[in-house]
């Protein structure tokens, strides 16, 4: 996103839910508030250091992880209506003219369920208003599954324990020879990092990510992977300067 703004791009970001299914980092909140509140003012201030335009919204609830009772909540964006959620992402889609659209890949990184559902109408809104730019944003299951193994190693050696990601390794992501682009974003891994910590409510100063070092946190988010909806086994990511449709 902040390549794309450098670049002269207008970028603008959608989210389908104010992320009220968070688990909040304690002793953030103030007293009465209320976790979505703070995750708006957290999200406008990352977009802003992204370059981004202030964030669109979609109008539904958080559903929270897969198998949580809040699954089941019939205003939560797992249970809307498919076809109403595409007419409003659409809407934003021609509002803006959207050359090219990011979603998520078809299993949202990891199983959650919003997010699954975000590739879902992501595809069928570009599909009705003739968007043909259409990448899903995913994680090199590899890339992390060596960077933990290293950071475990250095841990370990120097008698530490370290937290990773909640998630089956093996299964999250994509793997290497599946994915279609990879993006070098080297230049604004700092921006990035700001753009995090910005989330304070989700993410803690001693948060695994944020207490990689800086050249350990450059090697983890200098590439950025992404795929062609319904297409894999590509042999490996062509490297592009940014994706299709963009610049």
């Amino acid at each position: 996103m902040a390549k794309a703004s450098a670049a002269g791009d207008r970028v603008v970001l959608v989210c389908a839910t104010r992320g009220e299914q968070g688990e909040p980092q304690p002793g953030v909140l103030a007293d009465g508030e209320e976790l979505w509140q703070r995750r708006v003012v957290e999200l406008a201030a990352s977009c802003e250091i992204l370059g981004a335009e202030p964030p669109r919204w979609l109008g539904y609830e958080d559903s929270g992880m897969d198998g949580e009772p809040s699954n089941d909540n019939p205003a939560c964006f797992w249970q809307a209506d498919h076809d109403e959620a595409t007419e409003r992402l659409a809407v934003i889609l021609r509002e803006v003219q959207a050359d090219t659209l990011t979603i998520y890949d078809h299993h949202g990184g990891y199983g959650h369920p919003d997010h699954i559902r975000v590739h879902t109408v992501g595809v069928a809104a570009a599909a009705r208003v003739g968007l043909a730019n259409v990448f899903e944003a995913t994680i090199n299951r590899d890339d992390v599954k060596a960077m933990m193994e290293n950071q475990q190693a250095r841990a370990e050696a120097a008698g530490a324990a370290v937290d990773g990601p909640d998630v089956e390794m093996d299964t999250f992501g994509t793997a290497h020879h599946d994915i279609s682009y990879r993006v070098d974003v080297g230049a604004f891994v700092e921006q990035k990092r700001q753009a995090m910590i910005a989330h304070r409510s989700q993410i803690g100063p001693e948060d695994f990510l944020l207490a990689l070092p800086h050249d350990h946190f450059a090697t983890a988010f200098g590439t950025e992977w992404f795929n062609v909806p319904g297409r894999t086994g590509t042999g490996g990511a062509t490297e592009v300067a940014l994706l299709p449709g963009l610049g």
